[in-house]
């Protein structure tokens, strides 16, 4: 996420930063995933965005927790303004990130649900018998899909941030008695 963000920040395409990097375009998109990055790509990239060496591979061991590290361990940071500041953006990274894996996974719900649907469909038709069966699991797993949808969108919210602090707050006070 970090060299993605980087790199867009330059306007640089994949391409582009592989090429002035000496990296393969491949190796780019796998590190951009949060790949394994070896201990020579992450140098060749913390050069060309000239950053440090030890902020590059700490950046992508918090993001990727999969780094591989032959030397130079990432050194601690002093807490100051501009690190509370990359925390506090990190954070809003990680939850955006979250939330469109969320959107993607009920998209492919969706897509699911249309295919498998639309196959009991057809078998149905074929079957003939009068019998139009194929609605029952439409409309279950219907339900289903429209409880995702509205949760995912945040227009039902029986368990939402509210009821999150509520329910932080009894267990706290629990735990203070």
């Amino acid at each position: 996420m970090l060299i993605r963000k980087l790199r867009l920040e330059q306007g640089w395409s994949q391409e582009h930063l592989a090429e002035i990097s000496g990296l393969s375009v491949r190796t780019i998109q796998r590190v951009e995933r949060g790949q394994t990055a070896s201990m020579e790509t992450v140098k060749a990239l913390a050069s060309v965005f000239q950053i440090e060496y030890s902020e590059i591979s700490g950046e992508l061991q918090m993001s990727n927790a999969n780094i591989i590290e032959v030397d130079n361990p990432p050194q601690p940071k002093e807490s100051n303004p501009e690190n509370t500041n990359r925390i506090s953006i990190e954070k809003d990274e990680a939850e955006a990130l979250r939330n469109v894996r969320d959107i993607k996974g009920f998209y492919s719900h969706l897509i699911k649900y249309v295919v498998v649907i639309g196959i009991l469909f057809v078998i149905d038709i074929l079957t003939g018998k009068g019998i139009n069966w194929f609605y029952w699991p439409a409309l279950g797993w219907g339900i289903g899909i429209v409880f995702h949808g509205l949760s995912l969108f945040e227009k039902l919210s029986f368990f939402g941030t509210d009821w999150e602090r509520k329910q932080v707050e009894k267990r706290l006070r629990k735990r203070r008695r």
